[in-house]
């Protein structure tokens, strides 16, 4: 994850469901095909939520960190 530089970062911390997804796809959207959203969260069912909806939509998460309790994902933009 240290090596890969995303092009837009989202904060969800101290957000719960369903605000982490619903704002993970606004901020995909943002983004051109191919960049990179970094999202961070500590909501338990954002792990599940966001993972199902990346391959629901076709995008790529490239990583998946959990420190205590902040998950922190790379989505990949692929469409």
């Amino acid at each position: 994850m240290e090596d890969i530089v995303p092009d837009a970062e989202l904060d969800c911390v101290g957000l719960y469901c369903p605000i982490p997804i619903a704002r993970t796809k606004e901020e995909i959207d943002l983004l051109d095909i191919g960049q990179i959203l970094r999202v961070e969260a500590d909501d338990p069912a954002a792990e599940e939520d966001i993972k199902r909806w990346a391959k629901r939509t076709g995008h790529e998460i490239l990583d998946f960190r959990k420190e205590g309790n902040i998950l922190t994902f790379l989505i990949k933009k692929t469409k």
